[in-house]
C-alpha cells in the first residue's frame, strides 16, 4: 500500500486524512496549526517538520488548502514540497484552485520527474467525513490508474476529467452553479415566507419537484434551522466563482449571471463577515424584508446518512475504460 502525506487539516482535509486513516493507509501529517494534527498522531500518524520532509518520506503528497497562495507557499517555499520531490512521487492537489496555477506547478513537479494530478473534490464536508464524497481527477490516464485505488477510499465516485488541470476547471463550474442554486433558493424561501406559505410544507414541495437540487436537500434545511451552517464561508464562496468568473473571461465568455453573484456575495461579505457561513446570504433578503426565515424540525447540520462504501470510477457515455 502506498504511503500517503496529508497537507492541510481544515474542514475538508481532516475529514478526508480521516478517510486514509480510517482505512489502514499509512499516513504523515501537516498543518500550520499542529492542534489540528494531533488527533492523527494520537492514532498512529507521523507528523513532518516542514513540507519538504514530508515528501521526501512518501510516496504521494495531497495538499489541501484554502488559496493559490496558501499552496504556492508550500510548495515553493523554504523546505517546500518541490524540493523533495522526484521519479516516482506524486503531488495530489486537492484544493478548489485557479487551473492556471495547477499547470504551472504541475510543470514544475514533472520537471523533478514525479507526477501531478488535480484531484478536487465535491458534496460537502459531511460526504468527505464518511469517504462517499465525489473526486474529480485531472492527470495522465497511467497517472489516474495509479491513483485510483486511493481515490476510491477518498471518495465514492471518481471520474478522470482528462489532463492536469481539467479537474479544477470542472470543480469552479459546479461550484458556481450550487452558488446560483443557493441564491435562487434564497429568493425562494423569503418569498414563500412573506407570501405566508408554510415553510416545512414548502421545503416538502421543493424536494419532490423538478425544482429539487443538491443545494435545496442541504443548505435549505441549514437555512430553515436557522444555524446556517455548512462548513463554508462567505470568502470561499467569492474565491471560486471568482476563479470561474476569470475562467470565462479567458475564454471569452461575456457572461451575464456570473457577475451579478459576486456583487451579491460581495455585499453580503461587507454586512456580515468573510467567515459569515454562505448560506447566511439569505439575510440580506432577511433585513429587506424584516423577517426571518425559519421552520422546526430542521437540522443544525447536515450528516451523511449513507454508510460508507467503496469507491468507483465514474465512466462518461461514449467513453471506453481497458
Amino acid at each position: 500500500m502506498m504511503t500517503v502525506g496529508f497537507i492541510g487539516l481544515g474542514n475538508v482535509g481532516a475529514n478526508l486524512a480521516a478517510s486514509l486513516a480510517r482505512n489502514g493507509f499509512e499516513l504523515t501529517v501537516r498543518d500550520l496549526n499542529r492542534e489540528l494534527a494531533q488527533p492523527f498522531l494520537d492514532g498512529g500518524a507521523a507528523w513532518a517538520d516542514s513540507p519538504a520532509a514530508m515528501a521526501e518520506a512518501v510516496d504521494v503528497t495531497i495538499t489541501c488548502l484554502p488559496s493559490p497562495a496558501a499552496c504556492q507557499e508550500v510548495m515553493e517555499g523554504k523546505n517546500g514540497v518541490l524540493e523533495s520531490l522526484e521519479p516516482g512521487k506524486v503531488w495530489v492537489e486537492m484544493s478548489t484552485t485557479d487551473f492556471l496555477e495547477v499547470g504551472r506547478l504541475g510543470e514544475r513537479v514533472q520537471a523533478r520527474g514525479a507526477d501531478a494530478a488535480d484531484c478536487p473534490v465535491s458534496g460537502g464536508c459531511h460526504r468527505a467525513a464518511t469517504g462517499n464524497i465525489a473526486i474529480l481527477a485531472g492527470c495522465n490516464r497511467s497517472v489516474f490508474e495509479r491513483l485510483l485505488p486511493l481515490l476510491t477510499v477518498l471518495g465514492r465516485r471518481v471520474l478522470h476529467t482528462g489532463e492536469l488541470g481539467s479537474a479544477s476547471k470542472i470543480k469552479v463550474m459546479t461550484n458556481y452553479l450550487a452558488t446560483a442554486n443557493l441564491v435562487t433558493l434564497c429568493e425562494a424561501l423569503v418569498t414563500a415566507k412573506m407570501s405566508n406559505l408554510d415553510l416545512a410544507t414548502v421545503y416538502e414541495a421543493v424536494k419532490i419537484s423538478s425544482g429539487n437540487s443538491f443545494v435545496h436537500e442541504t443548505e435549505s434545511q441549514v437555512i430553515l434551522n436557522g444555524s446556517r451552517d455548512i462548513n463554508f464561508t462567505m470568502d470561499l464562496v467569492l474565491k471560486d466563482i471568482g476563479l470561474f468568473q476569470s475562467m470565462a473571461e479567458q475564454a471569452g465568455v461575456p457572461l451575464e449571471i456570473s457577475p451579478r453573484l459576486i456583487d451579491i456575495f460581495e455585499d453580503g461579505q461587507s454586512r456580515y463577515g468573510p467567515r459569515e457561513w454562505s448560506p447566511n446570504i439569505i439575510r440580506r433578503l432577511e433585513d429587506a424584508c424584516n423577517t426571518q426565515v425559519l421552520a422546526p424540525g430542521f437540522p443544525a447540520q447536515i450528516l451523511d446518512e449513507e454508510p460508507e462504501e467503496a469507491g468507483y470510477e465514474v465512466v462518461p457515455p461514449g467513453r471506453s475504460v481497458d
